[in-house]
This record gives structure tokens, sequence and C-alpha cells, in this order.
């Protein structure tokens, strides 16, 4: 079978050749489409349809066939296969070494289907390879020391195969490798020390569930890039834990299950930070956090009892009175001292279980019940395990999307290629929404073409920006660098937005958005902020707030959106409208932007040419949403009173000076508010909150933190 899928390629070959002599021949697909054809001839084909009956060798190019993704390449007449994802189609098949002379080939995806045998050496030769993810399949043999050979690996995943033998120490030749996972196949002997060092963008190491023996490397310890979970359960590794393992960042988490390890646990750096999860069915463990003493610790102090001397001394000799009393105030002292500890935790813990103030979602429609608070970790400057560090050719021209969300995968050119519309566009660039191959929606911002030099900072700021994560804040997903072209992919927010939602065409609030809901969207918007304020890494000012920036899902579940973009626009240094880059044909453009309206929504001192943003700037903007929230009126609009023609372009001077003044509360509250029963109360309870956050002292507006604990307190 071999033998005629190499006569039929070496066929193939000679057409296309053919065809160069005789223009009239009708073959005239481009050697990178021949390639592929030697991998649809490797594949069983079934009886029924083929899902590559689509790879035709009679097309001029393979760059619409399925799974296959393409792009211009500079001095090249047509595009180049740089991408393959066949994936979850059951196929049965090989990997061809035809596939090698893919010179331009970056991502190839076969995961989840039934490919055997092993892989092929010669793949190494499409040194532009960056990712590899056979997952889920029936591969076997070892794994090919010169995989390294691809200068620019940077995602091996090979998980769930039936790979064997041992780990190559030539993997330390992998220097851009930021994935290693080879979890769930038959890989044994030890696992190779001298190598990690050399790995300082590794960011995940998954090596569990196979057949590993001998100790656990002491230079596991210098892998500075890693988060997430280190891996290594159920193998059959050995021997003490190194303590050198502490040294990895502490929100590393480790996982030994299921080994035959030994000795006390260690108790310094990371350590301190794991639970008894990751040590668990180690027969031969033994310390905190597990609940098993060593027996070395205890049984030290009766060993050097029975050993000490007694002769010249008599057993019922008493101790001295003033020995006794010594030992009485020693006592005293350690359990005062003791309990002062006991007591800083508890206040300790107390006031960091108030400090992120991000509880949960409760479900819509029915009634809002307190509920704890679900834990936000306050931690900054933790490496997120979902970025990806900075790829150095990239300065020098290349354009390349990058996931910050592991989960989230898709292909580049499958952006290029989606259907684009414009949602909307201001000063932080236009925003598209943007539907993928899979049917996914997500927005893309376009950020503008300047900033080439810049592009350390770029990435800074955008993987600071990704390791935000709360139900309250729109995720970002993936950027896209390039010098033409810096994009932003974030996820699509179905519902519009606030301002809509609150006005409508004709301006005015929207007889559909009860006092329930939105006093559903105020907790969650101020959960988002608190959560950036006090607990995303670089305790985040947003610096915009208003109703356009928040963002409602099908359920009305506020996403405050936008935040961390003034910082990229900086960088980038241009106008976003007057972009130019090759992505233009997919994402249309727009015309130039209408001059703002001056935006009532910030606080007086950022009025003020040349301020510095604070969080101070965003209570306030939040007290004024939550005033029209309340009365329906938007300060960008002249709002009046229902007794008074008199128009005041002031809201948050109209609403006080109403409450100074006793007015009824319907003269200022939209009335669909005061229909439900006991609504008043509450309306009133929230105006009050508004006008605390609105003070025109930014030292006397109360932090995020505790108006979103005020809030939660209405109506419950």
């Amino acid at each position: 079978m071999k033998r005629n899928r190499d006569l039929f390629f070496l066929f193939l070959y000679f057409l296309y050749f053919f065809n160069f002599q005789n223009h009239n021949f009708v073959l005239s697909l481009t050697p990178d489409g021949l390639s592929l054809l030697s991998l649809k001839s490797a594949v069983d084909q079934p009886s029924d349809a083929s899902p590559l009956s689509d790879w035709n060798q009679n097309d001029a190019t393979p760059c619409r066939w399925t799974g296959v993704s393409c792009m211009n390449i500079t001095g090249f007449p047509d595009p180049r296969v740089v991408g393959i994802a066949i994936t979850g189609m059951n196929l049965r098949g090989y990997i061809p070494s035809e596939l090698g002379s893919l010179v331009y080939l970056r991502r190839l995806n076969l995961h989840n289907n039934n490919f055997y045998g092993s892989i092929p050496v010669q793949l190494f030769n499409a040194t532009s390879l960056h990712s590899i993810f056979l997952y889920g399949n029936n591969f076997s043999g070892s794994l090919p020391p010169s995989i390294c050979n691809i200068p620019r690996l940077q995602n091996l995943d090979l998980s769930n195969n039936s790979f064997s033998g041992s780990i190559p120490s030539e993997l330390r030749n992998c220097r851009q490798l930021q994935r290693l996972i080879l979890a769930r196949n038959k890989f044994s002997g030890e696992i190779p020390a001298g190598i990690w060092p050399e790995l300082d963008n590794l960011v995940q190491l998954d090596l569990s569930a196979n057949e590993l023996r001998g100790l656990i490397p002491n230079d596991l310890g210098e892998l500075k890039s890693l988060s997430g979970t280190l891996n290594l359960s159920f193998n059959h590794l050995s021997g003490r834990i190194p303590k050198s393992l502490g040294n990895l960042p502490v929100t590393v988490s480790f996982d030994l299950r299921n080994n035959n390890l030994s000795g006390e646990i260690p108790q310094t750096g990371s350590f301190a930070n794991q639970g008894p999860t990751a040590f668990l069915s180690n027969p031969s463990l033994c310390g905190f956090p597990l609940q098993k003493p060593c027996r070395e610790s205890t049984e030290t102090s009766p060993g050097s009892q029975s050993s000490s001397p007694v002769s010249g001394s008599s057993p019922k000799k008493g101790l001295s009175p003033g020995v006794i009393i010594l030992i009485s105030v020693a006592d005293a002292t350690g359990v005062a001292f003791i309990g002062l500890i006991i007591v800083y935790i508890y206040w300790k813990k107390k006031d960091d279980s108030t400090g992120c103030s991000c509880t949960n979602k409760s479900k819509f429609g029915g009634s809002e019940k307190s509920t704890a608070c679900l834990l936000c970790s306050c931690v900054n400057g933790f490496r997120n395990e979902d970025s990806e560090p900075e790829d150095p050719e990239k300065s020098k021209g290349e354009g390349e999307l990058v996931a910050i969300d592991k989960g989230f995968t898709f292909e580049l050119d499958e952006l290029f290629r989606a259907s684009a519309y414009v949602l909307g566009k201001s000063g932080l660039g236009i925003v598209y929404k943007v539907v993928l191959g899979n049917g996914i929606p997500v927005a893309v911002r376009r950020l503008g073409e300047g900033g080439e030099q810049r592009y350390k900072e770029f990435v800074a700021e955008v993987q600071a920006i990704g390791k935000v994560k709360h139900p309250n804040v729109v995720k970002l997903r993936a950027y896209y660098w390039a010098p033409e072209e810096k994009l932003l992919i974030s996820d699509f927010i179905s519902n519009g937005n606030l301002a809509n939602a609150l006005r409508g065409k004709g301006g005015q609030a929207s007889s559909s958005l009860s006092w329930s809901t939105r006093l559903r969207i105020a907790k969650g918007t101020a959960r988002g902020l608190a959560y950036l304020h006090e607990c995303s890494p670089r305790k985040f000012v947003h610096g915009g707030i208003k109703p356009s920036n928040i963002l409602l899902d099908n359920e009305f579940q506020p996403h405050v959106s936008d935040f961390g973009l003034s910082r990229l626009i900086a960088i980038t240094g241009n106008n976003p409208s007057s972009s130019g880059g090759f992505i233009g044909g997919a994402l249309p453009y727009l015309n130039p932007i209408q001059t703002e309206i001056t935006n009532n929504y910030r606080a007086p001192e950022a009025r003020v040419p040349g301020g510095r943003p604070t969080q101070k700037w965003d209570i306030y903007s939040f007290g004024v949403v939550l005033l029209e929230l309340l009365t329906g009126k938007s300060p960008e609009l002249s709002p009046t009173t229902s007794t008074s023609s008199v128009e005041i372009p002031d809201l948050v001077k109209w609403v006080r000076k109403g409450l100074e003044e006793d007015n009824p509360l319907s003269d200022m509250a939209d009335p669909i508010l005061l229909q439900q029963v006991h609504a008043k109360k509450e309306v009133l309870a929230v105006f009050h909150i508004a006008l605390a956050c609105a003070e025109a002292d930014p030292e006397i507006r109360p932090r995020m933190k505790t108006v979103s604990e005020n809030l939660e307190r209405v109506g419950t």
C-alpha cells in the first residue's frame, strides 16, 4: 500500500511539472497541495463520503480544502499552507513523511482521530512548525530526539496515545517550548535531569499517567515560567520530594498523587500553598498537609530522654519552686503569644474575605438570595497559565495570533476568512463582531498600526489584561500583533450595552428594564469594578466607566468592557481608523469617527487636562451610571423635572438638590421603578449610594469594595 502511494505521489509531481511545459493541461495544483494529497492517500478512505472529499487534485490551490489554512508569503505567487486542522473526524491513517516539505507549515492539529504509527522524523523538516497537537490518537513508538530540530516549537501535546521509551534529554534544545504535554502514554525510565533549566519559557508540564520511575529531578524547581499545575501523578516515582520544587512560582499547584514517594513533605516556598490532594496515594509520605505525622519527629524527644544519663540523680527528686515558677511564666507567655497570633489571623482572614467583593451570580428570573462571596485571588504579579511569552521573531515583522486562554482555540486564517460586522467605534478603536467557522462569535478590536518598536510593552499590557478573570468583566481571549495590525479578540456579549438598553432609539428609558433587573445590573457592575480595583494583577483603573462600556448578556448580566485600553492605544500611537493592515479584506473599515459628546460621566478632577486616572475617577463615573439607572435620564442629555421645563445639565446636582429639598421620589426616579412592591425603599437606598460615589471631593468617595458591599445589602 505504501509503495502504491509513493508511486501515486510521484505521478502527481510529474503531472505538475508537465503542466509547466504545456499550459493547456488541466492540472495546476501547487506543490503544497501535492504534499497534502499524500496525507489524504495515507488516510483509510471510508465507504461513505470522506471528510477529505473536497481535497481535489484538480484544484489550483489547497487553500479552500477542509482543515487547510493558507497565507500570502512575500516572494511567492501563490499562498502557502500554514495550518492543517483535521480534528475529531475519526480518521484512521498515518502521518506521511511528505508533510515535512511544507516549509511554511506552522500548526499541525490532528487530535482526536485514530491515527497510528510513529512520527516520521522527516516531519521536522517543516522548520516553521510551532504547534503540534496529536493528542487523542493511537500513535506509538518513541519521541524522536530530532524533534527539537524545529527551532521555534512552542506547543507539543502528544497526550492520550501509546508513545513509549524514555523522554529524550535532547528536549533541552527546544528552548522556545511553552507547553509539553505527554500525559497518558507509556513513557518509561527516569525523568531526565539537566534539561529543565534550559526551558526558560515552559509554562505547562504534564507527564502524568505514564510508567516513569526514579527520583524527581532537583532542577525541576528551576522552571521559573511554570504556571498552573506541575503534574507528575500516576507514575512510579520514588524517593523524597526535592525541596527545590518550593522555588517554583507560588501560583503553581503540584499533583504528585499515586506514586511511591517517601519522607517528609518540604514546607518551604510553594509547598505552603499545596493541599493534601496533591500528595495522596503515596503511602510513605508524611507531614503537613497530610494528616500523617512523621515518625522521626515524634520519636526524637523520647529517644533523647531515654538516652540521657540518670546516674547520680534521684528519680523521685522534684523540681525546685523557682524552676516551677519559670516554667509557669514561660507557659503563660507562650499561650498569650499564640492567642495573639490566632486573633491576628482571624481578623486578617475576615478582612480578606470581603476584600475582593467577588460575589457569585444568582439565577436570573428567580429570587436573588444572599450567597457566599466567591473567593477571588488577590495575588499581584503572578504569571497567567494561559498567556504565552513573547516570540522574539515577531518584532522583525511577523504577525502571530496568540491565545491567552488555552481553552479558546481557532486558527488565524479562520479569523481572516470570517464574516465581520462593525459594532462601533471610539477613540479606543474599531470593534467588529466576527463569526468564526464553528459558528462562535467573538468581538475583535482593531487598535492601529503604530508602535512597531514597542512590542514588549504591548505584550506586557495585553497579558496583564488577560489575567483578569471575573464573571462581570469581559474576558480577553487572544491578541494579534504585526507591524501593520494590532487586534484584540474577546468574548462577544450578545445583548448590546446598557446605554442602548436604557435609552433605546428615542433616548428614553426602556420599559423592559424593571427595578430588579436594574439592581442586578448595578450589583454585577460593582462586583466587576471592585475586582478590577482590588484583585486584578495591576489593580486596574478603568478610566472610562459609562453605560456603553457595560455590556449585557441575554440574562442582563453585566460585563465591564474596555478596561486597560488607553495604555494600548498610547503604545500603538495612531488612529485605528487609518490602519491599513493586510487584514483589511476581512474586517471592513469605518468612516472617520464623529466628534464625541462631552463625557459627563467623568469626575470633576478628570476633566482637568493632564490628570492621571485614579480609582476614584471610576467610582464617580459609577455613581453617575447608578443615577442614570435610577432616573432613566442620561447626563449627556438635559434632564428636566416632571414639574418644570427648566433644563439642568448636571444630573448629579439635579438629584442632590431634589433630595435636599425633599422632592417626591416619583419626581426623580423612573416611574417604572416604583411599580414593584417594596421598591421605593430600595430605590432610595441606591440613590444615597450613588450620591456618595459622586461626591465632588475624591477623598470622600468610598472604595469600590465598600460600594459593592452596600449594594449587595439592598434587597436582601
